[in-house]
């Protein structure tokens, strides 16, 4: 097993409704998740520890304190076996809303279930992700799920004519807090996700506006994202700042990418059934 390795496939939240804080400050969500078929990715290594290369390595500093470092850690306490080592090739955008590092994790759990041989679906490997993060738990999965309480408790679903679209992620170049966000959310509960592909095509993203207060060119990019032609849903993923796009064709997926200001960095990938 040693060199086997996972793709972290980018997270997106076709649509976040948020409908309510609780007391222990969490907050009640429904959304629907569907993930990209590009990402970071994750290689087993005998060496233990953690070592970091790629276009946003940098912004992970030396790897000591990551997600795939308490994963592998949480997994030893649970499950024993040897010390694991990883590579990650960090390729997406961290604080972005796409899930880079809950992926990762998910990633290092699937790595460790297929070592030791322990089905990833096995109630023990889903304690550890929801410990992690609320969206490991559906990051392990990676396939398209509604998610409700805090997100991880998840029933997959069909995307049905949305699945293998062409879709743009693009970011802006500004990391966004997630806590901030949600902080900034105005606590109204404006209903719940329907169900089905109409979650994405009815929903809407409840933490787009106060992510748009805090950081404004996200209003920018989605202005020009709902102008291409051949745009089927444009919306922020999860508390962003990275927005996304599914188009008709690749042709105009990569139209739209070629648009861009230069500065801002972009994906373009297709939807995982």
């Amino acid at each position: 097993m040693i060199g086997a390795i996972e793709t972290a496939f980018a997270k997106l939240n076709l649509a976040l409704h948020v409908r309510s804080r609780g007391d222990d400050g969490y907050h009640a969500l429904e959304t629907l998740f569907a993930f990209c078929a590009d990402g970071d990715r994750l290689t087993l290594e005998a060496e233990p520890g953690l070592r970091v290369e790629g276009p946003f390595a940098a912004a992970l500093g030396d790897g000591g304190d990551n997600l795939v470092s308490r994963a592998a850690q949480a997994w030893r306490e649970r499950f024993g076996g040897e010390v694991a080592g990883f590579r990650l090739e960090k390729n997406l955008p961290i604080a972005s809303g796409i899930g880079g590092g809950s992926a990762d994790a998910a990633a290092a759990l699937r790595l460790l279930a297929a070592r030791d041989r322990i089905d990833p679906a096995d109630g023990a490997v889903h304690a550890i992700a929801a410990g992690l993060g609320a969206d490991v738990p559906a990051c392990v999965l990676s396939r398209a799920a509604r998610g409700e309480g805090r997100g991880e408790q998840l029933v997959p679903v069909s995307l049905g004519q949305l699945a293998g679209r062409p879709v743009l992620l693009v970011n802006p170049g500004v990391a966004l807090s997630t806590g901030a966000v949600f902080r900034a959310w105005d606590q109204i509960d404006r209903g719940p996700l329907p169900h089905g592909v109409d979650a994405a095509l009815n929903g809407r993203n409840d933490l787009q506006p106060p992510a748009i207060a805090i950081v404004p060119i996200i209003g920018d990019v989605l202005d020009f994202l709902g102008m291409q032609p051949g745009l089927i849903l444009s919306r922020m993923s999860g508390s962003g700042a990275t927005c996304f796009a599914m188009f008709e064709d690749e042709a105009a997926r990569d139209a739209a990418a070629g648009g861009l200001p230069a500065c801002w960095w972009r994906l373009a990938t297709t939807l995982l059934p």
